[in-house]
């Protein structure tokens, strides 16, 4: 099998071959939805078992990059809207029910990153970003005061996309080629801010949990973040471990 980097040869073989599915994942080789080769025409491609191909699926599945469909193949994995937030939203109501939330957009901005944006996001001091503030709403009431950033060289035009989706993340695939496949959240108590006094219909000084997310494109680059502050009076926090 042939490899662009010697170090791979070290790897077992199996995710030697997950990397170069993996790539093209990455450079849109294979775009969302799309069906794959049989495990079959993979391996005589690569010139290494069907169990090596197949061990090399399973794993890409776990990670959720693909999908295995019993009697149809195997699938790339697409950020459908529900799916999407039911996979990355977290507040619950009091009962730990789920519901999706409804997007009430406030405005979008271009400006220069701040210091908390060219952290996270890895960017430069010069370079721009696209802020979209908005508020989530459970039950019609609002929830979250909602701040998202992202870099504005990966995503030219994003502002002109009305009316921007209730999840970004299938916007950023469908369009851009861009496939969130982890978050890292940083989650504390703090006061509401004025802004959050004013959307969430606060108290001043109430205390609100901020959730700070940094969500990673498949080849590893941070592409968004986001910083919510969330009214938990009637919702809570859910984190279900497996």
């Amino acid at each position: 099998m042939a490899s662009d980097n010697n170090t791979t040869h070290f790897l077992p073989l199996y995710v030697q071959v997950k990397q170069l599915l993996v790539k093209r994942l990455i450079d849109n080789v294979w775009t969302p939805g799309m069906s794959l080769p049989s495990e079959n025409q993979l391996a005589a491609e690569l010139k290494v078992s069907q169990g090596t191909v197949r061990k090399a699926l399973d794993e890409m599945a776990a990670e959720r990059l693909v999908v295995r469909r019993q009697g149809r193949g195997t699938f790339v994995a697409e950020h459908t809207q529900d799916k999407t937030l039911f996979h990355f939203f977290r507040l619950v109501d009091l009962e730990d029910q789920r519901q999706l939330p409804e997007s009430e957009l406030l405005h979008v901005e271009k400006a220069p990153a701040n210091e908390q944006e060219r952290q996270r996001l890895g960017l430069a001091a010069d370079e721009q970003v696209l802020r979209v503030v908005r508020v989530r709403k459970l039950d019609n009431q609002p929830v979250i005061h909602e701040v998202l950033s992202v870099p504005q060289a990966l995503f030219p035009g994003l502002a002109d996309k009305q009316p921007l989706p209730n999840s970004f993340y299938s916007l950023y695939q469908r369009d851009y080629g861009l496939s969130v496949v982890k978050a890292v959240e940083r989650v504390s108590a703090v006061l509401a801010t004025e802004s959050a006094v004013s959307h969430l219909h606060v108290e001043a000084q109430t205390p609100l949990l901020q959730i700070e997310r940094t969500a990673y494109a498949l080849d590893g680059r941070a592409i968004e973040l986001r910083v919510s502050h969330c009214n938990t009076a009637h919702h809570r926090y859910l984190v279900e471990l497996t």
